[in-house]
């Protein structure tokens, strides 16, 4: 889409700090429902019409929130930009300022501005992410106070520590019921929305793909709204092989970048593991490669980007994925 401006919003806890491109006006406002709604106020004193503008921001997590939420029910057009795609663009700078910050992310939002699609966020999207973030945390605590035990058991007389065991204990089994209880909250929220239901259930067809994953799927990519096919996903959680190479000297293997998103790279190699040990093809598959002298973590990482396609594959589709394995003589 071809903007006729572009505003960049360097978003903090307090505070945003705005600029347009072209009239290089800039100002700052709070970070709160009357702060944003006197933000619109001031673009519209010089743009009437809000449909050619385009904002640009960094995602900050909850910071970014209430900026979101307004922009969507106005119906302005926004665009979430990924932080170190913003940090590259700017080259080699010194220094911190909000300011020339939001100068920077306008002047990067006009470059791409006929390039840029603007982001369409579902809010079932952004409360189903909030609840994974805080099962994450549950889980991480009680996985503290699980190890914590253990030792204390192993070093500790129980008869002395008795009560410092029975509290650890009865922590861990709080923080459980409290995991479930967001578990069943973020379940309840998926059958609610058709669009979710669907999608999950296409997913969970595939043998090695649990529920976590799919949850977890659905989120990264918005419904699968924000990627549109395998290979951009793969490259964007690490999986993705690229060419190492240059001139005559360096000819190395294909390999994977550390660019990458971490978490879900993890969970995709755990659901290819899972996917060896109960899916009779991917076994096969993965022993014959193995007797053939190949590495087994080249194996796993193909069995990892077979598993993003046979995702992407069934959601396009819209229908369940169908092991042919069984109808084979």
């Amino acid at each position: 889409m071809n903007f006729k401006e572009v505003i960049g919003i360097d978003v903090s806890k307090n505070t945003i700090d705005v600029c347009a491109h072209l009239s290089q006006k800039s100002t700052e406002f709070a970070n709160t429902n009357k702060g944003v709604k006197r933000f619109l106020s001031w673009v519209k004193r010089d743009l009437k019409d809000m449909s050619e503008v385009l904002f640009v921001y960094e995602h900050t997590g909850m910071y970014s929130h209430i900026l979101t939420i307004i922009l969507q029910e106005i119906g302005c057009h926004y665009y979430v930009a990924p932080a170190l795609d913003i940090k590259r663009s700017m080259g080699i700078v010194r220094g911190k300022d909000d300011r020339i910050d939001a100068k920077r992310i306008a002047l990067y939002g006009y470059r791409l501005r006929e390039e840029i699609i603007p982001t369409v966020c579902c809010k079932s999207v952004e409360v189903l992410k909030s609840l994974m973030t805080l099962r994450s945390k549950l889980v991480k605590q009680r996985a503290a106070h699980k190890s914590t035990l253990k030792e204390q058991k192993r070093i500790y007389k129980s008869k002395d520590f008795k009560f410092i065991f029975e509290t650890q204990q009865r922590t861990i089994h709080y923080l459980t019921k409290q995991i479930k209880a967001v578990e069943q909250q973020m379940e309840e929220l998926i059958n609610s929305q058709m669009a979710l239901k669907v999608n999950m259930e296409l997913m969970l067809s595939i043998k090695g793909v649990g529920r976590q994953m799919a949850t977890t799927m659905l989120i990264v990519t918005e419904n699968f709204t924000k990627f549109d096919n395998s290979r951009k996903f793969a490259s964007y959680c690490g999986i993705a092989p690229f060419a190492y190479q240059s001139g005559t000297s360096i000819k190395g293997r294909n390999r994977v970048s550390p660019l990458a998103n971490k978490k879900i790279k993890s969970l995709i190699h755990m659901c290819a593991v899972s996917a060896i040990q109960h899916n009779p093809e991917m076994r096969m598959y993965y022993q014959k490669r193995i007797e053939n002298g190949k590495s087994k973590m080249s194996t796993l990482n193909i069995i990892r980007n077979k598993l993003i396609a046979r995702i992407f594959a069934v959601i396009h589709r819209q229908t369940p994925y169908v092991d042919t394995l069984k109808f084979v003589a």
